[in-house]
């Protein structure tokens, strides 16, 4: 949270291992809230087969101006998740071409630093 009471967060979500910048996508910010939504699709190309080798973490990041950004807290989905995130996965490889949308409580991990 900043000063103000609120936080501009954002969510940064790669594929790995990495495939170069075309793993990576970023959301837009959403300014001085700390209830945000994101609506927002992100597409990879890669083939479903691959998928299984593949985990995907998911972080996010409170924005700030002329200084690193703040981790928040991140979940990654993949073949080395545990419990539900680990279902999440599996579910999505086996119903390739469907949404499978689930929340999932924010992990303070280690993550990599944000751009």
């Amino acid at each position: 949270m900043d000063a103000n009471g609120y936080s501009d967060p954002f969510v940064k979500i790669c594929l790995k291992p990495d495939m170069g910048k075309k793993a990576k996508h970023k959301t837009q910010i959403k300014k001085k809230t700390l209830n945000p939504e994101f609506n927002e699709e992100f597409f990879y190309d890669i083939k479903h087969g691959d998928l299984a080798k593949k985990s995907l973490d998911i972080s996010v990041w409170d924005y700030d101006i002329g200084k690193s950004n703040d981790y928040i807290g991140g979940c990654q989905l993949g073949i080395t998740a545990k419990g539900e995130r680990l279902k999440h996965w599996y579910e999505c490889l086996k119903n390739k071409d469907k949404k499978i949308e689930r929340w999932h409580a924010l992990q303070n991990e280690n993550h990599v630093a944000s751009d």
